[in-house]
């Protein structure tokens, strides 16, 4: 009798999905046309039942999609937990207008997130208790480390331990040293896949997931592609708010409703600003961002 085993999508390509089963690892599988008929397609991060055909040489047949807690958009993938989003606080210096751009993103996906500052060994202490204040008043999770130095990678490995958790931020950053460091081994990169497929490892940027059980059961990592610029896209320049939580408080102070918080004369936000109770770091590039919506809907 064939064996029936469950795993997790970490990649698909040409028609072949690459499922890690823990302890197991990982199968090259072709999904069912079943799945085509239902117009049903598996996505990075499906958990799948798979029926193994050939247990040397690590073939199967996924057999059952199980049921999504999640899926997201922008990238295609389902059942992340949560957004690992890595900045070097120096060289190069953090854009943090780029950082409010990674948050919207993925708030708007309902992903919580967790903001992680490499190379924090050679920043100046007063610079990151500014950006500490900043970040954490809006609800994430601030950690600074040194991949080079392994300074505060138990922290972040707490963090993502148990979790699925995309790993996003601009290019030039450590982020693969980071998440190399973390493992313990050299995860970024795929080998054994582009042995199978015989593709280069780097030819084509694909969505991918890392197990990560260095760390601990049931720990994914995604890794997204290095970003200069994005774009933020809201249904309404005035539900931009939603993604500054540090306003909430103060709001209620605004003499007008649907203030947008930049020309109103009788403003709580300003107010607050003013009073050093919100970060003008923030507030800039809230400002920068409601333009650059308002421009949008012109076009």
């Amino acid at each position: 009798m064939e064996e029936i085993k469950k795993g997790r999508i970490i990649k698909g390509i040409a028609g072949f999905y690459y499922v890690h089963v823990p302890h197991d690892g990982v199968y090259e599988c072709k999904a069912k046309g079943i799945f085509r008929k239902d117009g049903r397609k598996p996505l990075v991060g499906d958990d799948v039942e798979l029926k193994c055909l050939d247990v040397d040489k690590m073939l199967g047949n996924i057999t059952a999609l199980l049921p999504r807690k999640s899926e997201l958009i922008r990238p295609s993938v389902a059942n992340i937990d949560q957004a690992l989003i890595v900045f070097a606080i120096i060289k190069p210096a953090p854009n943090f207008n780029l950082l409010d751009r990674f948050l919207i993103m993925m708030q708007s996906q309902g992903l919580s997130c967790t903001i992680c500052f490499n190379k924090s060994d050679i920043a100046d202490e007063k610079e990151i208790e500014e950006i500490k204040q900043a970040y954490e008043a809006c609800g994430n999770q601030v950690l600074f480390v040194s991949a080079r130095e392994e300074i505060g990678l138990e922290e972040v490995r707490n963090a993502i331990a148990g979790k699925t958790t995309a790993v996003a931020g601009p290019s030039g950053v450590g982020k693969s040293s980071l998440i190399n460091k973390l493992c313990g081994c050299e995860m970024m990169q795929t080998g054994e896949i582009s042995e199978k497929i015989g593709r280069g490892k780097h030819t084509t940027r694909h969505t991918e997931l890392f197990a990560a059980e260095q760390i601990g059961d049931e720990t994914y990592l995604m890794d997204t592609p290095g970003f200069s610029s994005l774009m933020v896209f809201l249904e309404d320049k005035s539900d931009l708010c939603k993604y500054y939580p540090e306003f909430d408080d103060y709001e209620v102070n605004c003499k007008f409703q649907g203030c947008s918080h930049i020309s109103e004369p009788v403003c709580g936000i300003k107010d607050a600003l003013a009073e050093g109770k919100i970060s003008r770091l923030r507030y800039e590039n809230y400002k920068l961002l409601y333009e650059e919506l308002k421009a949008q809907k012109k076009y």
